[in-house]
């Protein structure tokens, strides 16, 4: 006779809600998963969104050292939603990443980068844009490859983000500001 699952010590994440579907998004085997609005959701990233994500860090990567930061797709959590986001590439302290187990919140980050697909343009265009700016990502690059542009929004406010920078054309360089003070070359895209 086998033995019966074990409760998680915090009873209360299986009673409520909205930290139920979180609570089991972090038991689950699949390593990328997220809930977008309630909505819990195996996350499989394309070839070509890895490559843009790729092309990203790559250029990202000479400020991250001098910085201290490092460049990754850990989760973010949204406490008192149902979201917690996997995003295609974020930017935080590297001190920080290196004592966190779990998720970070968006206000953890530097930087928040989604690369769009057929299947979560729509998602990473409105939900997460809006979304990032509450929860006070100070920026959000949004690489949105079926419109072939990218914009960069700033300015976290509760309403989601007041500053919108774009959309730039691929190929148009898109300027990160301070701590990055970087030209992003969005040809590659």
């Amino acid at each position: 006779m086998g033995t019966a699952p074990r409760l998680p010590d915090d009873h209360s994440a299986v009673a409520d809600p909205v930290r139920a579907p979180k609570h089991a998004v972090q038991h689950t085997e699949h390593d990328r998963t997220e809930i977008v609005e309630g909505v819990v959701t195996p996350v499989s990233r394309t070839w070509a969104c890895e490559s843009a994500a790729g092309a990203v860090r790559g250029q990202l990567t000479p400020c991250l050292d001098a910085l201290g930061l490092v460049a990754g797709s850990g989760d973010l959590d949204l406490p008192g939603s149902e979201n917690r986001f996997v995003p295609d590439l974020a930017v935080v302290p590297a001190d920080l990443a290196a004592k966190t187990e779990g998720a970070l919140l968006p206000d953890r980050t530097l930087l928040v980068v989604e690369v769009t697909s057929p299947s979560n343009g729509e998602t990473d265009r409105t939900v997460k844009r809006r979304r990032y700016g509450q929860y006070g990502a100070p920026l959000y690059l949004l690489v949105d490859r079926q419109h072939r542009a990218c914009t960069l929004f700033s300015g976290p406010t509760r309403l989601g983000y007041a500053v919108e920078d774009g959309p730039h054309p691929f190929g148009t360089p898109v300027r990160l500001p301070e701590p990055f003070d970087l030209d992003l070359d969005t040809s590659g895209l």
